[in-house]
C-alpha cells in the first residue's frame, strides 16, 4: 500500500508498506516483550479493513502556491503545513467535507492565520463524523472573535457539501486567540445546527461536542470495550469505577451489567456530557463526578459515599469536602476564572457542552 503524502514528507504511517498481518505480528511481539512477564498476552485483534477509520480530522490552514488557501498537516519534523486532500487514515466523507470547507472559505476570501506575524483569520478546521448516524460536524477555529459574513460562509459550505453528496449537520466557530499549538480555544459559537452530533457505540447513543474526547476508531473501540466488559465478569453486584471517564463511554457500556457506575473526570464539560449521555440512554445507575481521579479514594462508592484521599480543608461532609463534586444539568461546577478582557461578551460566544433535550 502506498500514499502520495509520504513523498511529501508526511511522516505518518511508518509501517504503511509492511503487510498488515506482519504489522500485527511486530506489534504483538513488542507488547509481549514489555508485558509478557506480568501475564498472558493474547493475539492482537486486528481490523478487517485498517484504512479510512478515523472519525475525527484536524486540518491546519495555510497559504499555498499562487496564494491559494490550502489545509493539511505539519510535515515531519517541521512546522510547515503539508497540503492534504486525501488520507488513508481519515474517513473519506470527512476528506470530502474538508474540500467543501476550503471551497467555502476561499469563496468568502478568508485568509489563513500566520503564526509568525499573528495575522489572518483561519487557524484550523476540526471535523467529526458519527459513523453510525452519518452526522457531520464542522468546527472552524479562528484567531479572531468575529467571523465576517458567517451566514454567507454557512450557506456556501452547505452548498459546496451538497455538491459533493455530504450532509453537514452542524457548524461551530471556535475562537482561539492564543499563540499555542493547542488546536481549540475555550469559547465557541454555534453557526448552524445544534452544536453537537450523535453517534452510537456498543448500543448506546452519545452526543459529541467539539471538545468531547471520543475514540477515533469506532470499529476497534467496540471490540476493545466488549473485551473489557467481558474480562470484568460482571454479575450485576459490582460498582464499576470509570476513572478519567470523559463523556462516559466505557462506564455506560458496562452499566447494563453492573450494580452502579461511578465516573470521575477532571474536565467538567465532559462530565456534563456524560450526565447528558446517561440521561439520553435511560441509564439510571451511573453517577459522574468532576475531580482528579489521581487524588480521590473512591473505596466508599458502593454505599454512595466518596472519601477524598487528599483532605484540603475542613468543611461540609460529602463529595465536595475534598474537591470531589457531583455535577447535575445546570450546575457548572467550580467557578471559572474572571473573564479575560480579550474575550467576547458571554452572549456572543459560550463554552460548548451538550445539554439533553427535556
Amino acid at each position: 500500500m502506498t500514499c502520495k503524502n509520504r513523498a511529501k514528507n508526511c511522516g505518518g504511517c511508518p509501517l504503511l508498506e509492511v503487510p498488515y498481518p506482519e504489522q500485527l505480528k511486530q506489534k504483538e511481539a513488542k507488547v509481549r516483550a514489555l508485558l509478557g512477564k506480568y501475564g498472558p498476552v493474547h493475539p492482537i485483534r486486528g481490523m478487517e479493513t485498517p484504512t479510512h477509520y478515523r472519525n475525527k480530522v484536524i486540518s491546519t490552514f495555510a497559504t499555498g502556491s499562487g496564494g491559494k488557501l490550502v489545509s493539511g498537516i505539519y510535515a515531519a519534523k517541521t512546522h510547515k503545513v503539508l497540503p492534504v486532500e486525501r488520507c488513508l487514515l481519515e474517513d473519506e466523507v470527512l476528506d470530502t467535507a474538508m474540500e467543501a470547507v476550503r471551497a467555502a472559505a476561499a469563496a468568502c476570501k478568508y485568509q489563513p492565520y500566520n503564526e509568525d506575524k499573528g495575522t489572518g483569520l483561519l487557524r484550523h478546521c476540526l471535523l467529526r463524523r458519527g459513523v453510525a448516524t452519518g452526522q457531520v460536524m464542522v468546527v472552524l477555529v479562528t484567531a479572531q472573535p468575529v467571523l465576517p459574513g458567517a451566514k454567507n460562509f454557512v450557506r456556501a459550505l452547505l452548498a459546496e457539501a451538497e455538491k459533493r453528496s455530504v450532509t453537514v449537520t452542524t457548524v461551530v466557530q471556535n475562537y482561539n486567540p492564543r499563540r499555542t499549538s493547542v488546536v481549540l480555544g475555550q469559547q465557541e459559537k454555534v453557526l448552524y445546527g445544534k452544536g453537537f452530533i450523535l453517534d452510537t457505540l456498543c448500543g448506546k447513543t452519545y452526543a459529541l461536542s467539539p471538545r468531547s474526547f471520543y475514540q477515533v476508531n469506532p470499529v476497534q473501540t467496540a471490540v476493545l470495550y466488549g473485551l473489557a466488559v467481558d474480562a470484568a465478569k460482571l454479575t450485576g453486584n459490582e460498582v464499576v469505577l470509570d476513572a478519567y471517564c470523559g463523556i462516559g463511554t466505557i462506564g455506560l457500556t458496562a452499566a447494563d451489567k453492573a450494580k452502579q457506575v461511578v465516573g470521575v473526570e477532571l474536565n467538567r464539560d465532559a462530565v456534563h456530557d456524560a450526565i447528558g449521555n446517561a440521561k439520553h440512554n435511560g441509564v439510571k445507575n451511573a453517577r459522574f463526578f468532576a475531580a482528579d481521579a489521581c487524588g480521590c479514594d473512591l473505596h466508599g462508592s458502593a454505599a454512595g459515599r466518596f472519601h477524598p484521599a487528599v483532605h484540603r480543608e475542613r468543611g461540609p461532609h460529602g463529595p465536595e469536602a475534598g474537591g470531589l463534586r457531583q455535577l447535575q444539568p445546570g450546575d457548572h461546577g467550580p467557578r471559572p476564572r474572571p473573564p479575560d478582557e480579550k474575550r467576547l461578551p458571554r452572549g456572543r460566544l459560550h463554552p460548548g457542552r451538550y445539554v439533553p433535550e427535556q
